[in-house]
């Protein structure tokens, strides 16, 4: 977990006034290393026991998850399915609703699936457009009434369309030629539809509508009352035709639409009520940072456009009044869809009673929240992609995938297996006599440009296992084999604040840990979850496991700082005389090939302005702003290889906000006071760049993009 951190010298290591340059800095066991042909027989260190941990193959933390999923119903596969419930008074079959305009019935305990209603042919298929939810009414059984939500041909791009079904057989088959229209809304675009439809406990029939879709919403839909876009609906389908408004909805009286429950909502997916308090609770699709659930109350405002989860959006502040504040919020880290679930009201898992559940489309976590409290973690290896819960009559709870399956929760298997030490000393990835230095059998490296990270200083040194070689991407990534470990130890002042282990398990994927260190800097402990601490009168954040991924993904090649432009450099040997780095890692034998690359040029060094300003982005920001980044709807390339004109920054405007600019750009030649580039490395909050685990501006470093924005003449 090595989040973007800036270069300074170890203040352990050298004292200010001996500081080596940037291109001379080199840790005792790189120097020591680097003369020899192979690495350091663990012997030489001291105290070196034989059998302790060696920082190889270290395992996943034993799972800690009280949930798991439980495929059931294996000959049920049917794909696109969007909903799952159950009529009232009929525990023994579930119905599932599909968006392609399928609805299919089979019993709890499996069997043939029978269609009991095809509207395909009355859709407008899209993306996130389709038949989108369905839900019985409550005197089912003696009515025989079915309300649905679809996307149907009409206005500028589509409408959704609020339906009334009849079935004359119980359910067996509900008939498509007894369609009532109830409500029908013309769509602007083709996204953010919501389509969640329920009965509360007073009767009334609620569904949920999007803001009208495109990003931001453009034509402030959310929070205007005189549309059903971006709000929560209430409406009484037995007392009029073809419905009612309920007396006490906020603006049965007037003031905006009657039909309006709740407001300041961008895309509420899926809702549902908790049977025993009748709480009524929303997962809301956030745009590119928050994904939230809320409390649903009448009348009540959810901020958006002006909020997204606990931020201001696209603003450092933003008038807050009368705003509901989400019940639980989390960031996208790259792609995400909040997928809300229902309170849990079974007997078969007591440790969660009483919990909210949710998880994410394309995450696989499962939440659970009650009012008043922080959300836990019940699950970390659930499903990806999950679309919703299904309630069965019995209070248990079951999830739906979009590929097909049905899955039951149920209690979690009790952990196996060796976990990860609790003590930094534990895992073998420092020395013994010397808990903030390398082991022997560690590999140190230096960086040219380091990565801002509060202005901390750090240590770093790699681990691999005996026999393996690092191999190099053809864009100069370095890819490390399983089993190997990175471990950076971050400094203020003199002080160890925290180390990080962004390990490569042995099944290939990469993970990251955080250990945080006591005030005498003699160990660290392993962190469960992210937090904040004020340490020496200064906030310092330890980033989330989650978080990690964040900036390590995979289309920047996980690891960030180990990629040849980084890396090729002079480092002073063991005689002080230098040695190239590369050369003496391929004689290492970690590298079986010397890689090329142009060398990043460091922000103080004598390089021209333009490479050390596109050096910095590239260090601070590519991670994210390049292709397949998780850099949500801010398509930049700020790689550095990549040419300004191909960069798509240069007097573009922004598609993630202007932070108030007037004619922003997001590179305005000659004038960064115009540039959203510039504004964002200054500013707080949630519009600040880099995103995660930073709360002190890199004032240098905002000053040499300033410098190179006010030195270009025009685009290419």
């Amino acid at each position: 977990m090595l989040a973007p951190t800036r270069m300074l010298t170890p203040a352990r290591m050298l004292t200010p006034a001996r500081m080596l340059a940037p291109a001379r800095m080199l840790t005792r066991a790189l120097m020591l290393a680097l003369v020899v042909a192979t690495p350091l027989a663990c012997g030489d260190e001291p105290g070196f026991d034989p059998a302790a941990p060696r920082c190889l193959h270290l395992p996943r933390p034993p799972s800690r998850d009280v949930l798991q999923l439980e495929r059931v119903l294996p000959d049920i596969a049917i794909e696109g399915g969007v909903a799952l419930l159950q009529a009232p008074d009929d525990a023994t079959r579930w119905y599932l609703v599909t968006q392609p305009g399928v609805v299919h019935r089979f019993g709890v305990e499996g069997g043939a699936a029978e269609v009991v209603l095809d509207i395909s042919a009355r859709l407008a298929l899209a993306a996130e457009a389709g038949l989108l939810g369905m839900a019985f009414h409550p005197d089912f059984a003696s009515n025989g009434e079915v309300f649905v939500s679809y996307t149907a041909p009409g206005g500028k791009v589509f409408a959704s369309r609020i339906s009334r079904f009849r079935s004359s057989d119980g359910g067996r088959t509900i008939d498509p030629a007894s369609e009532e229209v109830l409500l029908e809304l013309e769509q602007p675009y083709s996204n953010h539809n919501g389509g969640d439809l329920a009965f509360g406990p007073d009767g009334y029939l609620y569904f949920g509508f999007g803001d009208g879709g495109s990003s931001g919403d453009p034509q402030g839909n959310a929070q205007n009352p005189d549309t059903l876009l971006g709000k929560l609906i209430r409406i009484d389908v037995d007392g009029g035709a073809p419905y009612a408004i309920p007396a006490d909805n906020p603006f049965a009286a007037g003031g905006g639409r009657p039909e309006i429950f709740a407001l300041g909502l961008r895309n509420p997916w899926r809702f549902s009520f908790d049977r025993e308090t009748g709480a009524l609770w929303a997962g809301d699709v956030g745009q590119n940072l928050w994904e939230e659930v809320n409390l649903i109350e009448r009348g009540e405002n959810y901020g958006w456009n002006i909020k997204e989860g606990p931020d201001c959006f696209e603003a450092d502040t933003c008038d807050e009044t009368d705003m509901v504040p989400p019940v639980a919020y989390y960031r996208n880290i790259s792609s995400a869809s909040v997928i809300a679930g229902h309170v849990y009201r079974g007997a078969q898992l007591p440790a969660i009673a009483g919990l909210f559940i949710y998880t994410d489309f394309y995450r696989g976590t499962i939440w659970g929240v009650e009012p008043g409290s922080e959300p836990v973690v019940l699950a970390d290896a659930g499903a990806r992609g999950l679309v919703g819960f299904g309630e069965a009559a019995d209070g248990e709870l079951y999830a739906l995938d979009y590929q097909g399956g049905i899955y039951h929760l149920r209690a979690a298997s009790p952990p196996e297996g060796p976990g990860l030490p609790d003590l930094l000393s534990g895992t073998g990835c420092v020395a013994v006599a010397d808990p903030q230095g390398p082991p022997a059998h560690a590999i140190a490296y230096d960086l040219n440009l380091d990565f801002w990270s509060d202005g901390a200083s750090k240590r770093r040194w790699m681990v691999v296992p005996d026999g393996e070689s690092i191999t190099v991407d053809p864009d100069g990534d370095w890819q490390l084999p399983a089993g190997s470990a990175l471990v950076k130890t971050f400094y203020r002042d003199e002080r160890p604040l925290e180390t990080r282990l962004f390990v490569r398990h042995d099944d290939g994927a990469w993970a990251g840990y955080t250990y945080a260190w006591d005030a005498g800097g003699a160990e660290a402990t392993l962190l469960g979850a992210g937090e904040t601490r004020t340490i020496d009168g200064e906030p310092w954040i330890f980033p989330d496991r989650s978080d990690c991924l964040y900036c390590h993904s995979e289309a920047a090649g996980f690891s960030l700082g180990l990629e040849t432009a980084q890396l090729l450099r002079n480092v002073p040997g063991a005689d002080g005389r230098p040695i190239d780095q590369l050369d003496a890692l391929v004689e290492l034998g970690l590298l079986r090939a010397r890689p090329t690359a142009e060398p990043l040029p460091a922000t103080d060094s004598d390089a021209p302005l333009a490479d050390r300003a596109r050096a910095y982005l590239h260090v601070n920001c590519s991670s994210c702003h390049r292709a397949d980044g998780p850099a949500g709807r801010a398509r930049m390339d700020l790689r550095v290889g990549t040419p300004l004109a191909d960069t798509a920054v240069c007097d573009q405007s922004p598609r993630a906000g202007d932070l108030g600019l007037i004619d922003a750009r997001l590179v305005r030649p000659g004038d960064p006071a115009s540039s959203v580039l510039s504004a964002r490395m200054r500013s707080a909050g949630s519009t600040r760049m880099p995103a995660l685990a930073s709360t002190t501006i890199d004032g240098e470093g905002a000053a040499l993009i300033d410098a190179w924005i006010s030195a270009l003449s025009g685009c290419p």
